[in-house]
């Protein structure tokens, strides 16, 4: 006799279950695409309501037939559990519930988020049912994480009212190099900002210099002129006030982004 199978399939917002050897409909984008085959009405019945309701009833497919399988002890009381609110941070995926095997495929946004979904996906089963970790971090975030953890939260300094880089900023900007370099040509966006002091105009003036300037250190250090967009802001983006010394110091920053 078969196991109960559910194949949980997230497209974007998608989920999809799954218990035949067939192929699957492909979901149209934002669809919750179901199909299996469970024991009865009632456990089909308690699957689709729990993802009606995360959901909506309006992108909710059923395709799950009714079949004589062996059903696990609670097994329908862990697969309720499974279909939890963490499954909307999965995009492009699917989630197979196969007796008591479980495995979790997809993109999420960053690395804590891939480790608490299958940690919290272990953690509502009990130590019979194996979980088997698919997740993946989406290219553009793990990419940013990168750059993120080189600059480390650090401010790459200039001269005083000037777009001259200081020798404690051009060493930051030689570990961003050797990062930028291992993400192969991907468009990376250099942001200059300051604080308020002074005419706005003379700051974004000055911020989008500064921004020049960074991108002409970086060609230096081969990393190509072309994949290094630059832009300067000025006082309009701060991350502290500027009531404050240190506040406006921190205002004082060049931003790395993935360019979109």
């Amino acid at each position: 006799m078969k196991s109960p199978v559910i194949f949980l399939l997230l497209l974007a917002a998608a989920i999809l279950c799954h218990a035949q050897a067939q192929a699957p409909q492909t979901p149209m984008p934002g669809q919750i695409l179901v199909t299996g085959t469970l024991a009865d009405e009632a456990g089909k019945a308690a699957v689709l309501a729990r993802l009606r309701e995360l959901y909506g009833a309006e992108r909710v497919v059923d395709q799950i037939a009714i079949g004589n399988v062996a059903v696990p002890a609670n097994w329908n009381a862990y697969v309720h559990k499974l279909i939890a609110p963490n499954l909307k941070l999965i995009s492009r995926g699917q989630i197979t519930v196969d007796g008591n095997n479980v495995s979790v495929r997809g993109e999420v946004a960053n690395e804590a988020q891939r480790q608490q979904i299958a940690s919290d996906i272990a953690s509502s089963l009990n130590p019979t049912y194996v979980v088997n970790n698919g997740l993946r971090v989406r290219a553009a975030e793990a990419e940013q994480g990168l750059l993120d953890a080189a600059l480390d939260k650090r401010i790459i300094e200039f001269d005083s009212g000037k777009a001259t880089i200081t020798p404690a900023g051009l060493a930051i900007l030689d570990e961003m190099a050797a990062v930028m370099l291992k993400l192969r040509g991907r468009k990376v966006e250099v942001i200059g900002h300051t604080d308020d002091t002074g005419l706005r105009a003379s700051n974004v003036t000055l911020s989008q210099a500064r921004a020049e300037a960074v991108r002409a250190y970086l060609a230096g250090k081969g990393i190509v002129a072309d994949s290094v967009v630059v832009s300067g802001l000025g006082p309009d983006r701060p991350v502290a006030s500027n009531a404050t010394a240190d506040g406006r110091a921190r205002n004082r920053r060049i931003e790395f982004r993935i360019a979109q």
